[in-house]
C-alpha cells in the first residue's frame, strides 16, 4: 500500500532570497532537478513547468500557488498520463515551503495526493518508491548547489 505523501526537508547555508532563485528560476532549476538545462517555468498559479531530465524525458507541471520567497507548488503526474494535463486524478501535489533559520533557509517538500491518483497499484508504488528517493537526493543537491552559488548566480 502505497502512503499519500512524502515530506522532505533540508537546512539550507542560504538565505531565503538565494534558496527562493534556486527553486523557482529556470537557469537554477535545471541544475539541481534536471540534466543541467533550463526548466520552463511560468511563475504564476496555471502556468506551465517542463523540466528537462534527459533520458527519462520532459516532465510537466502546472503552478498551482505562488507566495514569493514563502510558498511554491505544482502538480505534476504521478504516473505516465499520455500527455494529458496533470489533473487531480492523474496527479500529486508537490510543494515548497521556504523558511527563514538563524543564518540560513529551512526548505520542506512535501508531494501529497498519491492515494488519490488513479493508477495500477504497481504503477504508483514504483513512483512513490522513486519519488521518496528521489527528493532526498534532489534536496541533497539543491542545498549544496545553492550554497556554493555566487551572487553573480555562478557556482563557485
Amino acid at each position: 500500500m502505497v502512503s499519500d505523501r512524502i515530506e522532505r526537508d533540508v537546512y539550507i547555508a542560504a538565505p531565503v532570497s538565494r534558496v527562493w532563485e534556486v527553486v523557482t528560476e529556470p537557469k537554477h532549476v535545471g541544475m539541481w532537478f534536471g540534466n543541467g538545462e533550463p526548466a520552463e517555468i511560468d511563475l504564476r498559479p496555471g502556468g506551465r513547468i517542463v523540466f528537462d531530465h534527459g533520458d527519462h524525458g520532459k516532465l510537466s507541471a502546472v503552478v498551482e500557488k505562488v507566495e514569493e520567497h514563502r510558498y511554491f507548488s505544482f502538480r505534476w503526474a504521478a504516473h505516465d498520463s499520455g500527455g494529458r494535463e496533470p489533473t487531480a486524478p492523474n496527479a500529486t501535489l508537490v510543494e515548497f515551503t521556504l523558511e527563514p533559520e538563524g543564518e540560513g533557509t529551512r526548505l520542506r517538500v512535501i508531494e501529497s495526493g498519491f492515494t488519490e491518483v488513479i493508477a495500477e497499484s504497481e504503477v504508483l508504488e514504483r513512483r512513490y518508491a522513486a519519488n521518496k528517493a528521489g527528493w532526498g537526493r534532489a534536496l541533497l543537491g539543491l542545498a549544496k548547489y545553492a550554497e556554493f552559488m555566487s551572487y553573480d548566480d555562478e557556482v563557485v
